[in-house]
């Protein structure tokens, strides 16, 4: 499985495994067996309530702590300086972890919620910097950042956001976020890659996965591979963790590529980073 490097000099593994509504026994029992079969990046978050399934998994697969890249995220509703701390404290301990390889804002403040938004989002990310600093986080990101929450952010950040996690899958992969990303070197992440399921009925996919003996959740993934981009496909069933895996054995092709970045939107969530939308 292949790793990226991110602008801080941290590797993270391309390939990671998601855990939204991941919860409870069935939870640390998938990602007991995700990591057995070799996933090394797992993805959560405070919003999903599920942190303390996953670091029960984490120390049941009697994996070495060092070897599993652990990615959390604070919830919109918490962010400022002091409220990210006191959050990032509650999520290490209900990971039981003694420091975290990735932080994430997870949504950025917006005029709808917070007064002045870009003081909120500069506010939040002091603190993740300084949590950085004493050795809390490896690395400190973001999550559905447009270019203008991005460019805000810059005007006083000291460290430039390692990743930014966004929706990106075939029908809706936001090229104009992941170009501003790129030049300024942020690695992108992939959440919903499979497009909430949208993507199964499509015809140039179900056409291309023919061709390659794969499935189309596969040429979903590998297309997400080939772009550069992290993802974190998620799944409590075993042959389907296993499946997500095995898109190394095969590449599409340039006109392949082309085609699935020109299908029409699909599996859109309608979640936008500038409303406050009533679910994640």
């Amino acid at each position: 499985m292949k790793d990226l490097l991110l602008n801080d000099g941290n590797l993270i593994p391309q390939l990671g495994f998601g855990t939204y509504k991941a919860k409870e026994q069935e939870g640390i029992e998938a990602l007991k067996y995700a990591i057995s079969k070799g996933y090394r990046l797992v993805d959560t978050a405070s919003i999903y309530n599920n942190e303390v399934a996953v670091g029960k998994g984490i120390i049941a697969s009697e994996i070495d702590r060092k070897e599993i890249f652990v990615t959390s995220k604070v919830w919109r509703e918490n962010l400022g300086y002091q409220s990210t701390k006191i959050e990032f404290e509650k999520t290490l301990d209900r990971l039981e972890l003694e420091y975290l390889d990735l932080y994430l804002i997870h949504w950025p403040a917006n005029a709808k919620n917070y007064d002045n938004w870009q003081k909120t989002n500069a506010d939040t990310w002091s603190a993740m910097e300084e949590l950085q600093v004493d050795g809390k986080i490896r690395s400190i990101g973001v999550s559905n950042f447009f270019q203008e929450h991005l460019e805000s952010l810059f005007q006083t950040a000291k460290v430039i956001p390692a990743i930014n996690q966004i929706e990106f899958h075939p029908g809706y992969w936001q090229p104009e976020v992941v170009d501003f990303c790129k030049q300024h070197n942020v690695t992108v992440e992939s959440w919903s890659p499979l497009a909430r399921g949208k993507v199964f009925g499509n015809e140039t996919l179900i056409k291309i996965s023919e061709k390659y003996h794969k499935s189309v959740s596969q040429i979903c993934l590998r297309w997400i591979i080939q772009h550069e981009v992290v993802l974190i496909p998620k799944s409590t069933n075993q042959d389907r963790i296993l499946e997500n895996m095995e898109i190394f054995d095969f590449e599409l092709s340039k006109s392949e590529m082309n085609q699935i970045n020109s299908l029409p939107e699909m599996g859109f969530s309608g979640e936008l980073p500038n409303i406050w939308p009533d679910r994640l």
